[in-house]
């Protein structure tokens, strides 16, 4: 089967189908493609609070055919490799796709094997991960039944979506232990690869008072490299002093390592650091093909990987697409916005916002450091409907 597409989508994600709704959105006419291997389509934003006992998992499942939007060709197939010299892909059906213009959004890979122990345990004996729709609910199995022993949260050294997630887990986890009488009888470890609990200085001041608040063994530098589960023992690597830390534990959420996909990596047109998606932070046009965008968690884009983030994103992307094709300037500009909607405990909630500098850029006229049971609200009940009903709609 050989197919062309004035505009080929790579990806049925949250990036792929908002861009396209807004691209069609601006031009109904256009002959536009989207290649998606995936029968279903998830709302991963709220695995953090189907984790915690919230949600059941099936909230955040719907048909991938009821997200695609109206006036696209949906094509049930995966990418192997990309040709941008020949403005061609090749799928992992053998077939070939051609186009004149391309959108990269294929998300990023969780490399769960990267870390000894871990890919065969998970879901077993204390080993659990909000990070897959297979996995989320051992996450709840772990937190519900603990009533004594360490209950350990890890935060990689690679780029992860949504780089806030590892956090919330443990606080609504040491949340649960509190309110079940059965906290003093719990450590509650949250080890971090980074430098601190969170990059941006006005929410990291005020997380770390969370932290503080609720007694949290905070390790910093602290990366895991391998899992024991015969022996319930986690080691972890100071990046620093390259000392090799071991921990037992009863219970570990683990974050696992995440990069660019290996197909993309592989392809020219990946950047020459981390081989992501190469192109320019302002425009999301690609660095050496002009006939190429991107945008989410595949893109060089230098700002944190979140579904918020593609929401602004996206009608840059395609106000952008639209003017190259009829040779005009691309205007269209990306400041780095994103978001982090920072779960705290049930019921309270820090909503981040920031800039590529750093720079807060919230919404409401309060400050959004505190936390707060409105914002908790936002992010449980109103943000997914803003998902399925406004951004995948390119109406938001």
């Amino acid at each position: 089967m050989n197919k062309h597409f004035q505009i080929l989508v790579i990806g049925g994600g949250s990036g792929g189908i908002t861009a396209a709704a807004h691209i069609l959105k601006a031009n109904p006419s256009l002959k536009l493609g989207i290649l998606e291997p995936s029968d279903k389509h998830y709302y991963q934003p709220l695995w953090t609070l189907v984790g915690a006992g919230v949600f059941p998992r099936e909230e955040t499942e719907r048909e991938e055919k009821d997200c695609i939007p109206r006036g696209a060709e949906w094509v049930q197939d995966a990418v192997s490799a990309f040709e941008p010299e020949q403005n061609r892909v090749t799928t992992a059906q053998e077939n070939i796709i051609t186009y004149d213009y391309l959108v990269v959004a294929v998300g990023i890979q969780l490399n769960w094997s990267a870390i000894p122990g871990l890919k065969e345990s998970l879901g077993k004996n204390g080993v659990c991960s909000n990070y897959s729709y297979a996995s989320v609910n051992s996450t709840w199995d772990n937190i519900s039944v603990l009533r004594k022993g360490k209950a350990i949260f890890t935060q990689p050294n690679t780029p992860i979506k949504c780089a806030g997630a590892p956090q919330k887990i443990c606080y609504l986890a040491e949340d649960h232990f509190r309110k079940t009488g059965v906290r003093d009888d719990i450590e509650v470890v949250f080890a971090n690869a980074g430098a601190g609990i969170f990059g941006v200085p006005k929410y990291k001041t005020a997380l770390e008072k969370v932290v503080a608040r609720k007694g949290i063994n905070a390790l910093y530098r602290h990366n895991l490299i391998e899992l024991r589960p015969d022996k319930k023992e986690a080691v972890f690597e100071h990046l620093d002093t390259h000392e090799h830390v071991t921990l037992s534990y009863d219970m570990i959420h683990v974050t696992p390592p995440m990069s660019a996909p290996d197909f993309v990596k592989d392809s020219p047109l990946a950047s020459q650091t981390g081989g992501w998606v190469d192109v320019d932070k302002h425009t999301l046009q690609h660095i050496r093909y002009p006939n190429v965008f991107s945008l989410g968690d595949c893109s060089s884009l230098p700002t944190s990987k979140t579904g918020a983030a593609i929401r602004k994103e996206a009608p840059v992307l395609a106000q952008n697409l639209l003017a190259s094709m009829e040779d005009k300037p691309l205007t269209g500009h990306y400041d780095g916005y994103t978001s982090c909607p920072l779960v705290t405990g049930y019921g309270s909630l820090i909503l981040a916002e920031f800039d590529y500098d750093g720079n807060p850029a919230e919404t409401f006229p309060f400050d959004q450091s505190e936390e707060r049971y409105s914002m908790y609200a936002l992010k449980a009940y109103g943000l997914p409907r803003l998902y399925w009903h406004g951004m995948l709609r390119g109406r938001a």
